[in-house]
């Protein structure tokens, strides 16, 4: 009888399965995110520019060295936006990619925190992803309405923060004069070392992670170690840059962003890590803040703080919403700019986008994917539900709200009715309004804002809060001296 020989049949099957097997799509590794929201930091607090065009859009007196490098490393969006001119509005709008218009503002607790759960978080859309991914949130939560960052599917964080928790002065009257020195100020110093802790322990378990590092930096009360207060109190004022103490802090601060660079090479997890850095609203304009925040800025004796945009925190001119806006990661060609308007609610659906999400978002989001713009900074697209940016401010003294559609922004102000219009391309400073020879597009403009709020049922429409004012018995986000 014939012996029969199995061997090249056996050797056949075993090639075939190597075969199908390498031809199996391998599943994309998990990203690691790294979101450092720095606090009234300002667009031009840095010592590099923040927009090529401008040689002006950075600081006379200020060093950044590390937020530099980050920048030299990844990309500017020279068009960066906080979602609104003040700390709490903005954000709650990073965390839930919509609107402070949307989700509302002094009616957010009223109207919308027994849904909030419901709402599309970061950490969950990464869960939602990626049941791996382990999220932390350290430093300054402040989205109050007593919601916790555990609430919204955090797993490590400080609970319930505000700014009280970065400061040492509690005295409004002297707030924005005095400079305290100590070893950690601002808890610059705990909270990077809270942050590099997580990234060690998650890399060593094998987790990716979305870490979010809120740092109290640079709000005031101004808090700066005593090195950094002599350096600056040396080195020559600049002429819109001049505070000895405000510049240590900010250089601590920078110092932390440095260790959390060197910490994520250090890892060797450079290649799969994308770090995100913005600002939750603009600088002051002055240090102290003047009261005629409205005015031109001819009407003062010394540059702005965030020269050459006009205004500052808590008014929605430039200065009060543009600010520094910067990634670095894969795919990304360093030391370069893109000037297509990016703003903090395209941050969730940026995450989702490079987490290899295949699910669609949820429609009632505001946001978009700005990761075309990796590749392509010029002229790639962000889809988002509306093709305009809108910023609203109708509570307070002087309640207002604004509107940039393409080179174009609308200044509506609700108590004495004016509008302003301006050019940004050809006036980035606001300083030339177009109002009165462009009535056309005032019109146009005017007709696309009110339509928008509208139709997010924005506060403007709530007759229990009349214009020009606010509510006395609850604390809310128009209390400027404490936000």
């Amino acid at each position: 009888m014939m012996k029969r020989n199995y061997f090249p049949l056996l050797l056949f099957f075993i090639f075939s399965l190597f075969f199908l097997s390498a031809r199996k799509p391998v599943p994309p590794q998990s990203p690691n995110f790294v979101f450092i929201l720095t606090d009234d930091q300002g667009w031009t607090c840095v010592s590099s520019l923040m927009d090529d065009r401008y040689p002006e859009s950075k600081s006379d007196y200020f060093e950044t060295p590390n937020i530099d490098r980050l920048g030299d490393e990844g990309m500017r969006f020279t068009n960066g936006y906080a979602p609104a001119a003040l700390c709490t509005p903005s954000r709650r709008s990073i965390q839930f990619g919509q609107t402070p218009i949307h989700i509302g503002n002094i009616n957010f607790k009223k109207n919308y925190q027994p849904t909030a759960k419901k709402w599309l978080t970061i950490p969950g859309m990464l869960k939602s992803i990626d049941p791996r991914y382990k999220t932390a949130h350290y430093g300054k939560w402040d989205l109050r309405a007593d919601i916790f960052p555990e609430d919204l599917g955090y797993d490590e964080s400080d609970g319930n923060t505000g700014n009280n928790n970065g400061d040492v002065n509690s005295n409004k009257n002297n707030k924005w004069i005095e400079t305290f020195v100590n070893s950690d100020p601002k808890r610059t110093v705990t909270l990077t070392n809270r942050a590099l802790n997580f990234m060690e322990r998650q890399v060593k378990a094998g987790n990716p992670f979305y870490l979010q590092v809120s740092y109290y930096a640079t709000h005031v009360d101004i808090q700066t170690t005593e090195k950094s207060y002599q350096k600056y109190q040396a080195k020559e004022k600049g002429k819109k840059h001049d505070n000895p103490g405000w510049a240590g802090m900010l250089e601590n601060l920078d110092i932390g962003i440095g260790q959390i660079m060197n910490m994520i090479n250090k890892l060797r997890i450079e290649d799969n890590t994308y770090i995100i850095l913005m600002t939750d609203n603009g600088a002051a304009e002055f240090i102290p803040p003047v009261k005629n925040k409205l005015d031109p800025p001819a009407t003062f004796n010394k540059p702005m703080r965030n020269f050459p945009l006009r205004g500052g925190k808590w008014v929605l001119y430039e200065g009060g919403i543009r600010v520094p806006f910067i990634v670095k990661g894969p795919g990304i060609k360093a030391h370069s700019y893109s000037h297509v308007p990016v703003t903090g609610y395209d941050i969730l659906p940026t995450l989702s986008d490079l987490a290899h999400n295949k699910k669609a978002l949820p429609g009632y989001l505001d946001g978009a994917s700005f990761r075309p713009l990796f590749q392509n900074p010029g002229s790639a697209k962000i889809k988002r539900n509306e093709d305009a940016l809108y910023f609203h401010r109708y509570q307070g003294s002087y309640g207002h709200s604004a509107i940039i559609d393409g080179n174009y922004k609308l200044i509506k102000f609700w108590n004495s009715g004016k509008e302003e219009l301006y050019d940004l391309d050809k006036d980035l400073g606001e300083i030339h309004d177009l109002a009165a020879s462009l009535p056309g597009k005032v019109k146009e403009l005017d007709a696309k804002l009110m339509l928008y709020l509208k139709k997010t049922n924005a506060e403007i429409l709530d007759p229990s809060l009349p214009r020009g004012k606010k509510p006395k018995k609850e604390r809310t986000d128009e209390d400027e001296e404490d936000d």
